[in-house]
Order: C-alpha cells, then structure tokens, then sequence
C-alpha cells in the first residue's frame, strides 16, 4: 500500500443507482468502527438512473484528515464508463479490482488486477441477485486490510433485524468477495490498524449545518427541494419539530423566503435552503430582509454551473450573486465555512450575525462540503455564545412614543442610532407599533420620498456593517502555514481550504515557505487583514473553485493589493497536487504583488 499500514485511499466507482454509494458507506462506517479517522466523497451524475459513480475514501489512524488525498491505493470499478473515466488516477503501485462481468481493462505495468464476476457470484452461486454489493464489500473490505471478523460483525448488524436466513446469505456473500481477493492477490493483506472507539462524530457538510442551525436556535425553516441542499431540509423536517421548531415545504424558492422573513418579524430565528439558482429567486426579499432590517439566514450550497448546469458537482461560483446581487445596495453578510466541521460553527455565527445585526446573513457552502462526509470531534455546544436581537431600549428614547393622529403611540423602530442597530419589537408589543415596510421609510417606519431622510436611513443601515466590521470581522479569519515573511502567501476560501493546507506541506517538503489565510467572512471583504497578510508575503495567489477568479477580482477591489488568481471550474474539488503545482507555477513568475 502505497501510505503504509497507517493511511490508504480507495475509490469505488459504477453504475449510478446500483449502490456505490451503499457500498462506500459499508467501508466508512466499517472504518470507523476499527477507530479510524475518514474523509470521503461521492460526486455522481444527475440523472437518478445511469452514467458513472465515483466514492473516494481515505482512511487513517491518529491526525483527523484534511482531503481524500491524491492517487488511490485501491480502485474498484464495477462499470466500464467508471472504469475508462477514472482508473487512470490509481497509484503505480495499486491494486485494480473489477467487475469481470461487464469491464474489459488494460493491463497496466506495475498494477496488480484482480477480476471478479460480482453478478454471476450473486446469481448462480448464491440465488440471490441483491447479495451483489455483499460480495463487493467483502472483496473491498479485505482488499483495504479489513478485519474478518470485524467485516462479518458489522454484516450481522447490518442485517439481524431480516432475520438469519438474510443474515447468513450476506456473511456468505461478504466470505465470497474476501476469498476471490485473496486468491487474486496470492498474499494476506497487511491488515488496518484497530485504535480505540473513536471520541468522533461522522458527518458531512449537509447535517453540519443542519445541526448548527439546532444549536443556534432555529426555529422556522422553509425551503424547495434542490440539489445539492435537499438533504439539509429532509434533515430539519424529522429534527427541527423536536427542538420546538416547524418546517415548511414551500411551492419555490421565492414563497421559502418569503415565509422565513415573516416567522422572523414575528420573532422565530429563521433560514432557508437553496443553490443558486433558488438563491437568483430570492434576491427581491433579500433586499427586504435588508431594508425592513428583518434578521433571516440563507444556506447556499453551490453547484456546477450557470442555469441547469451540474447540479451535483461542485463550485464556488455564487460569490458573486450572493454579495452583489441586489437592486441599488442593501446590507447583508456573506460567510463561507472552511471545513465539514466548520459547517456546525459557521451556521451558528450566522445566526449571531443576523440576529445582533437585523439582516441577512448568506452561508456559502459547496457540494464539495456537502457530499463529504468526514471523522470530525464532538461539537463544542458552549463554543459560541449565542446572540439574540434587541426587542427593546434599556430607556425609552426622549424622542419616542410619538402620538400619531389616531391616539395610539408610535415606536421609532428604526432610529438612527450610532452602531445602526434599532430594538426590533415583536408585533403587538404595546406602546411598540410601527410601520415594516420595503419602501424608504423614516425612524418611525413611514415611507418618505425626501433625499436627506433617504440618506440619512441608508447610512443607518450600512452603519451596521461598519461596527460588524471595525468589532468582529477579525474574529472570522484562519490563518494557517509559516509565521513572519513567506515566499508565497496564498487566499482561499470554503472546501480548498483543507487541500491547500495539504498543498502547503508537499510545497514545504521542497523548500517553499508559505502561509494562507483563511477568511470565513467574504463580505465585506477583511481590507485590514487582507493588507497586513500581503505584507508577508513575495507573492499572493488566489485558489478558488470557479472560472473568472470572483474573490480575487473582490479583494483587488476593495484593497488594491496584486494578487495572482489561480481557478478551475471543473466540477470536483481541488487536489493538494494541484494546489502544489499552482504554488510552483506562481513562485516561477516574476510580476510580484504591489
């Protein structure tokens, strides 16, 4: 094995919707079992029937794993399409397993084949046709050094609720896999290490923040089924109604938001769902959330592609539309997590955000997060203290309670304060009555048309921003690499993050200083720490999963600083091999930044 006893990679590829996908997850949860750490991930094609699956997953002992690594030690192909896309990356070293029922391969040099008849075992030897992915696991399991007695343990709990006849038939067909593998390798295979139960938790980008949101408070959740964030609302329909909350399935995108910003008005902490195409839908009443200062949190999970495009591949090419798309300007955060993990923390810092501030708050996410699910600690509940909104003034302001020609005393919900932050009420609070509105309105909510009032109201707004930023926007920003100066200073954002830092260790390995810095908050952009990092650094480039280099093109913007823009906006993730070689590749120009 090309990692040694103590990591392997293996990647498993066929047919979508004949169980790959199954079958990983057997191996993962197997793993985890034996106490090892896990990062997998899945990417498959849209349609729910055909074209080619593939499931990476990279397993090891001690140190939580940052990516699914490079090559594969061990490549399963149980389709030809798979096969031909994807049996170019295995490792010169590795172990090629396959279908003989349906794959033809080429002989590769140095890489050791071993062809099974999955079906036909299924079929004929064992009459029962579904026992196929069995077999799989079986010849997977023991490929990669699994424990017998682990494998058929963890068959029998599988399957014990069937009944013995379906547990028996599967133990069988898990023995079968392991027998055809060690016939074909001709040796035992040098086993997995087994640790101790693991203290760990594993999840993946989609349930992070599912469960986040939990913790934050949520109390209203309404969405529209899309790829790649359905799962975050199938998660919150069976949990949220545990935590005292209600979700809603909504008939599109734009009645989803809708929804959110009125259970907020009325006090619930509130978030939606979406991908980019959802969120282009919900632009209007972002811009409300921005205007009414109504607090609501939107979960982008970003897909491949303008329109259709690859809805289950990943990008990250919503930056753009999510910080920029507005008619005329409104006030919103747009925060990015930087890990599966970090998918649990960062949702709740949204809520913090939304809520302290009264506006929208959009997370960042990517298929990338979402479909990997990773080995990650225990979630810390007490790590961030949760910020609630101001219902009300600790004194009631001398200019307040205005009596309006009806009698009834008015609230100036909106006054201009000096961090632009107004109490926000809840409806029918007496002596609070106030106007919500869209259009441009006074302290006391009434729609005015004057050019200083509108003025003085906009700046209200985006005052907010300014104390977010001059308060906390530095709370929000990883730095990670070499302390002092460096020869290479590298920005990236969202899921690169883990595979840069994996790139950062091979460049490290030849000599190269680096350092990255890490912003989970993308607007507004950090100026201040964006101007000390280049400071430090001969060159800065930054790696980011889309084709026109959108967080680049944000930050020479707003900071001036020359920065080399490195993208791809292939559909998968970034490889920490990439990331060294765009290292190289930037060290060798010789156009430093200003």
């Amino acid at each position: 094995m090309k990692h040694g006893p103590a990591e392997r990679s293996i990647w498993l590829t066929g047919e979508s919707g004949e169980g790959i996908v199954s079958l990983g997850e057997l191996v993962s949860k197997g793993a985890v079992k034996l106490g090892l750490q896990i990062f997998t991930y899945r990417t498959f094609p849209a349609e729910i029937k055909g074209g080619s699956v593939l499931y990476k997953l990279r397993t090891g002992k001690g140190a939580q794993l940052l990516s699914c690594g490079e090559k594969p030690d061990i490549f399963v192909a149980l389709n030809q399409e798979g096969y031909d896309l994807y049996s170019s990356a295995l490792a010169d070293d590795g172990l090629l397993v396959y279908d003989s029922d349906g794959v033809e391969i080429q002989e590769q040099p140095g890489i050791r084949t071993i062809g099974i008849p999955f079906t036909t075992i299924a079929k004929k030897d064992l009459a029962f046709p579904l026992a196929k992915n069995m077999v799989c696991f079986g010849s997977v399991w023991t490929a990669l050094g699994g424990p017998p007695e682990a494998g058929e343990t963890y068959v029998r709990n599988q399957f014990e609720r069937k009944g013995e006849e379906i547990v028996a038939t599967n133990i069988k067909a898990f023995q079968m896999g392991r027998e055809r593998v060690l016939a074909g390798m001709g040796v035992e295979v040098e086993p997995l290490p087994v640790g101790e139960p693991l203290n760990a938790i594993l999840i993946n980008g989609n349930q992070a923040v599912s469960v986040g949101a939990l913790a934050a408070g949520l109390k209203f959740f309404a969405g529209y089924p899309i790829t790649p964030s359905s799962e975050i609302m199938e998660t919150l329909a069976k949990d949220l109604p545990n935590f005292g909350g209600r979700m809603v399935q909504a008939e599109d995108e734009m009645a989803a938001i809708g929804m959110c910003l009125g259970a907020s008005y009325s006090g619930a902490k509130s978030m939606t769902a979406t991908s980019g195409p959802g969120l282009s839908l919900m632009v209007e009443q972002l811009n409300l959330a921005g205007v009414a200062e109504i607090p609501v949190v939107v979960v982008d999970v970003q897909r491949g592609g303008a329109s259709t495009g690859m809805p289950t591949k990943t990008s990250q090419g919503d930056l753009n539309i999510a910080a920029l798309g507005m008619h005329n300007e409104s006030p919103r955060v747009v925060i990015a997590p930087i890990s599966v993990e970090d998918c649990f923390y960062t949702t709740i810092h949204a809520f913090n955000i939304a809520e302290r501030y009264q506006m929208p708050v959009l997370i960042l996410s990517e298929q990338a997060l979402s479909a990997s699910e990773v080995t990650v600690p225990p979630f810390d509940l007490k790590r961030i203290p949760l910020w609630d909104r101001v219902v009300d003034y600790e004194e009631q302001p001398a200019n307040s309670g205005i009596d309006a020609d009806d009698g009834s005393d008015w609230f100036l919900r909106y006054q201009d304060t000096s961090t632009g932050i107004s109490p926000m009420p809840l409806p029918g609070t007496p002596k609070h009555q106030y106007t919500s509105t869209g259009l441009e309105h006074n302290e006391r909510g009434d729609p005015i048309y004057d050019p200083d009032g509108a003025n003085k109201m906009a700046s209200k707004r985006f005052r907010k921003i300014e104390h977010f930023v001059d308060n906390y926007i530095e709370d929000f920003i990883e730095y990670f690499g070499d302390e002092g100066e460096v020869e290479i200073g590298i920005i990236g954002w969202g899921s690169n993050v883990e595979a840069i830092r994996e790139g950062m260790e091979l460049a490290a390995e030849k000599g190269i200083s680096t350092a990255l810095i890490a912003p989970r908050i993308l607007w507004p952009v950090p100026v201040n720490a964006m101007k000390r990092f280049a400071k430090r650094a001969g060159r800065i480039v930054c790696i980011e999963n889309n084709h026109s280099g959108q967080f680049a093109h944000l930050v020479r913007s707003r900071t001036g600083i020359g920065i080399v823009s490195r993208t791809r906006d292939s559909g998968l993730p970034f490889e920490p091999s990439t990331v060294l070689q765009q290292i190289l590749n930037v060290r060798e120009e010789s156009v430093a930044h200003v």
